[in-house]
């Protein structure tokens, strides 16, 4: 009888268990579009202009351009804040070189909270997300954009993020594990700073940095979320070969 009772409570234990994780994970489906990747494994590109140096400003236009070079679209989303004539906000660097310098002036605004931070990937395909005060150019990086404010650091939520804030909105980021692997993620619904980081820490991401708010689209035809408008300036995709 005490056996049984022992098994039953392990049943119980085991099937609350699977339940949880289950609310858990349909939630997430619920709440945020998600997307990780090992960057050793997939093509990970920036863009930012076509050919004729006009900004593609769009996802559609970003599909249309990567058709031409017969590459298909995986993943895309907006890959940073952006100014008039959609010019990178801060520093990009596309296919190593620069096509606008890094900003570390203050200011007001998303982007100059502090610490705000660069996204890179380097010819390697290894990517690094570090604060504008800590980052240091050099030729082997392939991508880079420059955002803010980081999200997480070193593990931790940014300390300047309050809980109860009212400050809701969409929002999209970047997060990179402790494996290396990426996280892009954007929320469905509006949403604080606070709990955004927090979707980041408990995915496990070491650092995060914030990309854009209420423009923000995702294409992921996977997981049946395809937004393909948009009027941006960088883009970040994952591409692949026809």
């Amino acid at each position: 009888m005490m056996k049984l009772n022992i098994l039953s409570k392990i049943l119980i234990f085991f099937v609350f268990t699977i339940v949880l994780s289950c609310n858990k994970e349909e939630s997430l489906n619920n709440d945020f579009v998600i997307y990780s990747t090992n960057t050793k494994k997939e093509n990970i590109e920036f863009f930012w202009k076509d050919d004729q140096n006009h900004p593609l400003k769009s996802i559609q236009n970003l599909k249309k351009y990567l058709n031409t070079k017969n590459k298909d679209l995986k993943f895309a989303m907006n890959g940073g804040m952006f100014i008039q004539n959609n010019i990178p906000k801060g520093l990009y660097i596309e296919n190593f070189k620069i096509l606008n310098p890094i900003d570390t002036l203050s200011g007001e605004g998303n982007f100059y909270l502090k610490p705000n931070g660069v996204f890179y990937i380097t010819k390697s395909n290894e990517s690094a997300i570090v604060s504008t005060e800590h980052f240091k150019q050099n030729s082997n990086m392939k991508f880079a954009t420059q955002s803010g404010p980081l999200l997480i650091i070193n593990e931790n939520i940014n300390p300047v993020f309050q809980k109860n804030s009212n400050n809701l909105n969409i929002r999209n980021g970047v997060g990179i594990m402790k494996n290396g692997d990426l996280i892009f993620a954007m929320s469905k619904k509006k949403i604080n700073f606070y709990n955004f980081a927090l979707l980041f820490k408990n995915l496990g991401c070491k650092n995060a940095l914030y990309l854009d708010g209420f423009v923000s689209r995702t294409y992921f035809p996977e997981e049946k979320w395809i937004q393909e408008d948009g009027d941006f300036g960088v883009m970040i995709g994952i591409t692949k070969g026809k």
